[in-house]
């Protein structure tokens, strides 16, 4: 570990096996806390390359505990990097419920949050929910609710062995990057909110190589998700498209009303009130533009203003809820 420190200290990259190397040896605990922070601290200096972004992602997937049974469902995962420093509520889990609540099978892959408040995993503790990687109870949530949940370090080893060191950094780091693109059950259609457009070509390039559906969504004043604060891009399998709010009928959104709170409770009462359709428009709506570009990923044929109808009678008739509930007696 010292002289691959030494070379990231230099500037200098690793190849694609020994970034793969590294990551099997943290998930097999041969290194200590120290020295896995002074790993991740490095790439928080400096950039990083595809070819270690692909080498650590083969090492995550290569030990990841098999959900393959899922894909028959043909899921979609809707999931932020995180690391864009706006402490948002859970906007992008409530977009898979609300996606679900309209008809669509939905897996999201989360984890505790580590550069917000509240993380996926942390509004679903809130509810109760007991995590499991149990495939047979992810299948009947998804038959009985379309949605189903997995808590990364469950799935992956080396998530979890580096989970305490990303707390106590508390920062955005490489395994934010690598979060969107580890879920087990590599799922061949995903919406990804990034932080920068950097990023977005970075996950493009990876997608493109893939050949799955996808949308990747970025909001040009740093958000990880189209949070309706002003311009947002859209890339997807047919190319890049810049929104305004107004464009698909939106009000252009105070970011004050996008805040999570201070602790998990609160971030989970606004989560509660947008799926009880009693948040504020702004928080629902925004629930609902990210909802749209799952379904529209989903269903490339169909137009956003018919997507985003789709998610607003989700949540406004009430199935988003009730899909919630149904996942919650199976998961509690």
């Amino acid at each position: 570990m010292r002289e691959i420190l030494n070379r990231l200290f230099e500037h200098q990259y690793l190849t694609r096996t020994e970034a793969k190397d590294i990551l099997t040896n943290m998930a097999a605990g041969k290194y200590n806390d120290s020295q896995i922070a002074a790993f991740i601290t490095a790439y928080i200096m400096r950039s990083i390359s595809v070819e270690e972004i692909l080498g650590f992602r083969e090492a995550l997937l290569e030990m990841r505990v098999n959900v393959d049974a899922l894909r028959e469902y043909n899921p979609i995962d809707i999931v932020g990097t995180g690391g864009d420093g706006k402490n948002t509520f859970n906007i992008s889990t409530a977009a898979c419920l609300v996606t679900a609540g309209a008809g669509y099978k939905v897996v999201k892959h989360g984890n505790i949050g580590a550069t917000s408040v509240s993380g996926a995993s942390n509004v679903m503790e809130e509810h109760g929910v007991k995590f499991s990687s149990d495939v047979e109870l992810h299948r009947k949530s998804l038959d009985k609710s379309n949605f189903a949940y997995l808590h990364a370090p469950l799935f992956s080893p080396a998530m979890k062995a580096v989970a305490p060191v990303r707390k106590a950094l508390g920062v955005k780091t490489f395994f934010n990057i690598l979060g969107p693109i580890v879920n087990p059950l590599i799922p061949r259609r995903q919406v990804l909110g990034v932080y920068d457009l950097k990023m977005a070509r970075l996950y493009n390039y990876i997608y493109q190589e893939s050949g799955n559906d996808f949308s990747i969504v970025h909001s040009l004043d740093g958000y990880d998700e189209v949070s309706l604060t002003g311009t947002f891009k859209i890339i997807n399998c047919a190319g890049e498209n810049i929104f305004e709010p107004e464009d698909l009928g939106f009000t252009k959104a105070n970011p004050v009303e996008l805040y999570g709170g201070n602790t998990p409770a609160e971030a989970a009462r606004i989560f509660d009130d947008v799926l009880n359709n009693t948040a504020t428009a702004t928080q629902k709506n925004v629930v609902i533009a990210n909802a749209a570009v799952a379904i529209q990923t989903i269903e490339p044929e169909l137009a956003l203003p018919e997507c985003i109808a789709k998610a607003r009678e989700s949540l406004e008739s009430g199935n988003a809820m009730a899909a919630l509930n149904r996942f919650l007696e199976i998961n509690s």
